[in-house]
């Protein structure tokens, strides 16, 4: 019995966690507990848990997850001032007349806040509220209208920037890494976080278009399922159009552009994100416009001419032209900082900024503190053989390495039925994804078709989160059942994503071969 102990943790792990206990504690406990039924039986050396402190200061000293509260908190202040809620009302209403126009809306508009906020709960409910209402009116299939809505919102997990491609390019980099110490490599290569976005932007794209072709064949197929919105439902103007969607797609462009174009780190641009969803909001509050406009185009010029000609005052020999520059971006800068001052205040009064930094902490708190775990975790499967055992089971596989890839992902599958990708990500790939990359798959490729694997797991019944936060803010009228039946055409469309990035690698590794 006790040579299969590792098995048996995983086993009670799964059975924690489906009981119901909090994923962090569920972790933590089981490894604790397993570790003094290793010692005790003789099977494990306890020392091996005085690398813990060392991983939990790793973590907390790791520079690329900082960005990962920066990037919620941006998310939670479009979230909070209601700036998603606008973008869905203006892209229906524009839209609506079309055969499936609503179901077209709804996935332009996930696309967006996908990039602009990356947070899928905010994005799912905010559709559930507003836009499932308008569609079940225009005429809807219940189904279809729900499976659109919860697909829409993952789409927050693979198209950067995303919560989930800046844990899984840390726990692929540390893969890639232990798998070059096992070659013999001791000068290693690192990945970064802005090669995972690259590879993840094409891939994102894709499932975008296999969702709008589903939905427009659908359409002209089965029109009853998918009609056109009440034809008094009034057109947007031109301005409501340019006001709703030009500022993500400003932010968007700042962000990605920032990361992509090696201007700044992920962390420096998930700040710039941060800083520009906070002026946006500010706006949105009913701050001063002018100031806010003014200092935002502040920041931009800085910006720009900052990353052109860089200045560094405290040199010794600088020109009266480089001294003349300093001064005038410093008065950029106090421009920028009395803008978001300004939208700090508005922001402030409306309890905006309250409810998004409570939510921020909140989610930070559950990711680092299953990061934590898992850590354990993983240390006490390693002292008991774990490790191993999923090396000899991979290498044995029938099929080679194709084998052992294809095992994975069906089994990665399966685990999303009753696990969030936080868990997945930080306590099963750990385990196999160093094997995986020495039978000789590319990191990068591998990442973004566990990435859109692991985005399937919010849409999985019965557990998919995407399905929880739909069945929250649903009406009345729609059903369980109804979601359920919905998504399953859209988990198929995810295979199908997946199975164009296994086919066709250049789809995932030509952007971050391009920049990087």
């Amino acid at each position: 019995m006790t040579e299969y102990l590792d098995l048996v943790m995983f086993a009670a792990l799964m059975a924690a966690i489906l009981m119901g206990f909090p994923v962090a504690f569920s972790i933590a406990g089981v490894a604790i507990l397993f570790a003094y039924l290793g010692w005790v039986l003789g099977v494990m050396d306890v020392s091996l848990l005085g690398a813990l402190g060392q991983r939990a200061f790793g973590l907390l000293s790791n520079q690329v997850l900082i960005a990962i509260p920066l990037f919620v908190l941006m998310g939670a202040i479009l979230e909070k001032s209601r700036i998603a809620e606008e973008l869905l009302d203006t892209m229906g209403r524009l839209f609506g007349q079309l055969k499936g126009g609503l179901g077209i809306s709804v996935v332009l508009v996930g696309a967006l806040l996908a990039a602009s906020t990356g947070i899928v709960g905010a994005t799912v409910v905010a559709m559930g509220m507003i836009a499932l209402p308008a569609m079940l009116r225009a005429g809807y299939d219940p189904r279809v209208a729900s499976g659109i809505v919860c697909t829409a919102g993952t789409l927050g997990q693979i198209i950067p920037p995303s919560t989930l491609l800046i844990i899984l390019a840390d726990v692929m980099s540390n893969a890639f890494q232990q798998a070059q110490y096992e070659q013999g490599k001791f000068s290693v290569e690192a990945l970064s976080v802005g090669q995972f976005f690259a590879a993840a932007l094409v891939p994102g794209l894709v499932l975008v278009v296999l969702y709008l072709l589903y939905i427009l064949v659908r359409g002209f197929l089965r029109p009853q399922d998918m009609p056109s919105a009440p034809a008094e439902m009034a057109r947007p103007s031109r301005g409501e159009v340019v006001r709703a969607v030009v500022p993500p797609i400003l932010l968007i462009f700042a962000v990605l552009g920032a990361i992509l174009g090696g201007v700044a780190t992920p962390t420096e641009a998930a700040s710039v994100g941060a800083i520009g969803a906070l002026l946006m909001a500010g706006l949105r509050a009913g701050g001063p416009v002018r100031l806010i406009l003014l200092g935002a185009a502040a920041l931009i010029l800085l910006g720009i001419l900052s990353g052109v000609h860089p200045i560094r005052l405290q040199r010794s020999d600088l020109s009266t032209g480089d001294f003349a520059a300093g001064l005038f971006y410093a008065l950029l800068t106090a421009a920028g900082a009395i803008a978001v001052i300004a939208a700090l205040r508005s922001g402030l009064k409306k309890r905006i900024l309250h409810e998004a930094v409570t939510s921020t902490a909140t989610m930070t708190a559950m990711i680092f503190a299953t990061i934590l775990a898992a850590g354990m975790f993983s240390l006490v499967f390693i002292g008991l053989g774990g490790e191993e055992r999923v090396a000899h089971i991979l290498g044995n596989m029938p099929g080679g390495p194709s084998g052992a890839l294809l095992f994975c992902m069906l089994f990665i599958f399966v685990l999303g039925f009753f696990l969030d990708f936080v868990e997945i990500s930080v306590i099963v790939l750990p385990l196999v994804t160093p094997t995986l990359i020495l039978m000789g798959h590319d990191p990068v490729w591998l990442g973004i078709l566990i990435a859109i694997n692991l985005q399937t797991s919010f849409l999985t019944p019965p557990f998919g989160f995407s399905l929880f936060y739909l069945r929250g803010a649903a009406p009345e009228e729609v059903t369980t059942r109804h979601i359920y039946q919905g998504v399953v055409p859209f988990i198929g469309l995810q295979a199908v994503g997946v199975l164009l990035v296994w086919l066709i690698p250049g789809l995932a590794t030509w952007l971050p071969a391009a920049i990087f």
